[in-house]
């Protein structure tokens, strides 16, 4: 066990004693499959030693991510928007469907929305200077012991900093000046539950910190080092925790390792017949023991569920121990769920590795759709009327005109005059013969999924009740390129930084009778702070509602302004989204509905759970992990 007390033995000696007693006692309701062979196979945990890994096979996720993903900026680094010589934008890569087209309306929307100009331009710092990098503080009685476990690490410059950071604007900023601060001493990547058990029991040995790393894909400073950390730090890499254990076609869960990407999960699933239907924007980089880790919510969770609707069973270590559940039952009544102290805990007490989620069979069908709005109010009326039925599709999400505008500067250019000609009169139709305000106008974009017959009713359903709001079906093609989007537009703010634009997204969620004040309130907000912290352009502020909920919606907020002019960017943003996250508080909506706390917003807990509700978690905290092994210093 992760523990030099005798607690902690005692436990691990308690859980095989009462193992093997129900193993003997279901023993004899086994029967031997005819053809002999075992009806469940256990994977077996092959740790590998700390040199290269020699394995053929592909992943999506390799121990040296930089060698595919940008190491001061989002994503892939064969995939990026950029101006080309003609000043046309374009989307770099093969991966995408966006990919290889040339956006001819991005140009004008950037440079009219930002008084932006291709001739100013701030390019990233390309290569990291390694130079720069403080050497590694290593605990070496630590490193011996690790050494001896075969376990893989590392304490390259290039692997330690890929670690340090997360994707606040804060931190992607300095990585771009080729700044570097506070950063893990070493990088260690366990293959299985048995390897994080023994690097936490030598972590506890040895008083080392660890962090654990799952996509990488944190908004919330969560995978920051702290600055006053003297301690050894060690990033605990779950990414080579890739495999799916096993699916259980009966009850309709899988078992899964936590260091699997999201992308990885699905198509695994997929070749099975079967989905999670969890979809964060993110994705395709965060993983499952991320997901668990800060209660996650997908873009279908109408259907789906949010992460706290999907799991079933968590194993995770701790200093103290192993903490699962006896058994994999679907709901119990057994004291305060357990669960719902890892959930959300964010790598205070220990590390996920293996999570029981539920799944589903792959949808035989699946529609997208989009409807247009004379306004936001009735488009907020119409979800809310939606959610009241209690009929929303797989997802909807209603766009304000901002990002209306926003989206269709984002539409690539098309090779047919007819298609070109059609859209043309689509928008003649809206906007001339039914009236539609083009600056008030807005947009909800739909997904259905199941059986064919029902998504057709629920789709007429669904469209009924958008028409007594004077909604217009806006077609299926604007609905999925809404969708399309979701994964490409998190590339635009490096394009933005590139000419001095920075920007960033946050989101609450909020009653539903105080949608409309939230909304209004916090873009005026932001743009009023703008105007008297110097930013000389008037800034983006921008919102959309993603999920809606029997009593409320998650709002996602976006905002951007050029700061040419200023002395201190990164300070001017920060002070603009501290006073936006205190127009939210201040307007009943939460600290955070999907993105976390980290250590960005720590300073709103207490009046957020109540200074009784911080010491409950203290307590955890204190009890789990007396000596802050896991010293990320999130939440509290």
């Amino acid at each position: 066990m992760a523990s030099n007390s005798s607690g902690g033995s005692s436990s691990s000696c308690d859980r095989q004693r009462i193992a093997q007693q129900r193993l003997r006692i279901i023993s004899g309701h086994l029967q031997t499959p005819v053809d002999g062979e075992p009806a469940v196979l256990a994977a077996e945990c092959k740790a590998q030693g700390s040199e290269a890994d020699v394995s053929t096979e592909e992943k999506t996720v390799p121990r040296r991510r930089q060698e595919i993903m940008k190491w001061n900026g989002w994503g892939y680094s064969d995939s990026k928007f950029l101006f080309n010589k003609k000043g046309q934008a374009e989307f770099t890569g093969k991966r995408y469907r966006l990919s290889g087209m040339i956006i001819p309306g991005l140009k004008d929307w950037f440079e009219g929305t930002f008084g932006a100009s291709l001739q100013h331009k701030t390019p990233a710092t390309p290569i990291l200077n390694s130079s720069a990098v403080k050497p590694p503080t290593l605990n070496e009685a630590f490193l011996d012991e690790l050494k001896s476990t075969g376990i893989p690490f590392s304490h390259d410059a290039e692997d330690r900093v890929f670690r340090a950071h997360g994707h606040c604007l804060h931190e992607i900023f300095a990585l771009r000046e080729g700044k570097v601060g506070r950063i893990p001493d070493m990088v260690v990547w366990p293959n299985c539950h048995n390897d994080v058990v023994k690097i936490v029991e030598l972590a506890c040995k040895h008083n080392v910190c660890l962090i654990p790393y799952g996509g990488g894909t944190s908004v919330s400073s969560a995978l920051e080092c702290p600055p006053e950390e003297t301690r050894s730090i060690v990033s605990l890499d779950t990414s080579q925790m890739n495999r799916i254990l096993w699916i259980d076609e009966k009850n309709l869960t899988a078992h899964v390792e936590a260091g699997i990407v999201g992308q990885d999960l699905e198509r695994l699933l997929n070749e099975s017949g079967y989905c999670t239907g969890h979809e964060p924007d993110s994705m395709e980089f965060s993983s499952l023991g991320g997901w668990v880790a800060t209660r996650a919510s997908g873009m279908k969770k109408n259907i789906y569920g949010n992460i706290e609707d999907l799991v079933v069973h968590i194993k995770m270590v701790t200093p103290r121990g192993v903490i699962e559940k006896g058994c994999q039952g679907p709901r119990m009544s057994t004291g305060p769920d357990v669960h719902h102290f890892i959930m959300g805990s964010e790598g205070t007490l220990g590390v996920v590795t293996e999570v029981t989620m539920k799944i589903r069979p792959m949808p035989e069908y699946q529609k997208y759709g989009s409807v247009v709005f004379p306004n936001f109010e009735q488009g907020v009326a119409c979800l809310r009327e939606v959610a009241k039925q209690r009929c929303a599709p797989a997802s909807i999400r209603l766009m304000d005109n901002e990002q209306f505008k926003f989206g269709h500067a984002l539409k690539p250019q098309v090779s047919s005059l007819f298609t070109s000609f059609l859209d043309g009169l689509k928008t003649f139709y809206i906007t001339k013969f039914k009236g539609f305000d083009p600056n008030h106008l807005c947009v909800a974009t739909l997904l259905f999924e199941g059986n064919r017959e029902k998504v057709l009713q629920h789709e007429k359903q669904v469209y009924d009740i958008a028409a007594k709001f004077g909604g217009l079906a806006a077609g299926e093609d604007n609905g999925q390129r809404g969708y399309m989007l979701t994964f490409v537009i998190a590339y635009l703010r490096d394009l933005g930084m590139d000419y001095y634009v920075i920007g960033e997204s946050f989101e609450t969620s909020v009653p539903w009778d105080r949608v409309l004040d939230i909304c209004r309130n916090v873009k005026a907000r932001i743009v009023g702070e703008c105007k008297e912290r110097g930013v000389q352009f008037a800034p983006l502020s921008t919102c959309r509602v993603t999920q809606t909920y029997d009593a409320g919606a998650c709002v996602y907020f976006y905002f951007a302004f050029n700061y040419r002019g200023l002395s201190d960017p990164v300070h001017v943003y920060e002070q603009v989204e501290h006073a936006a996250r205190e127009e939210i508080l201040a307007n009943g909506g939460s600290l955070s509905h999907h993105h976390g706390v980290g250590k960005l917003r720590k300073e709103w807990m207490r009046e957020t759970v109540s200074s009784v509700g911080m010491g409950m978690i203290k307590s955890v905290k204190d009890y789990v992990d007396p000596n802050n092994i896991f010293g990320n210093r999130n939440l509290l």
